[in-house]
């Protein structure tokens, strides 16, 4: 595996667990409530416009992916779709850049 592969591999597993290190502390904390959940994102201007900004990049890389799989056929890639909207653009993103630049066969 090439050195940039592991980049991505580790950027996608450090993007899977850091976001999910807070998100299971505000669950343990409030419980399994995903309005509370989005009422939280939405607690002031700046938490706002974080959101707004993650979804408009989670929206950009499934249209990215999308267009992407159907020229390359890499079928496999469109696992990152569910990965940015379950986790987050921090997992999706490298997570699809890992499984994009592997070897064709």
């Amino acid at each position: 595996m090439s050195p940039l592969r592991m980049i991505y591999l580790a950027l996608a597993i450090w993007g899977a667990i850091h976001p999910m290190y807070y998100f299971i502390q505000w669950f343990s904390a409030n419980g399994v409530n995903m309005s509370l959940m989005v009422d939280a994102w939405h607690a002031n201007a700046a938490s706002s416009g974080l959101v707004w900004d993650l979804t408009i990049s989670a929206i950009a890389l499934t249209v990215f992916v999308i267009a992407e799989v159907a020229v390359r056929r890499n079928w496999i890639a469109l696992v990152a779709i569910p990965a940015t909207f379950c986790i987050g653009v921090s997992c999706g993103l490298p997570l699809y850049l890992f499984l994009r630049t592997r070897p064709v066969v």
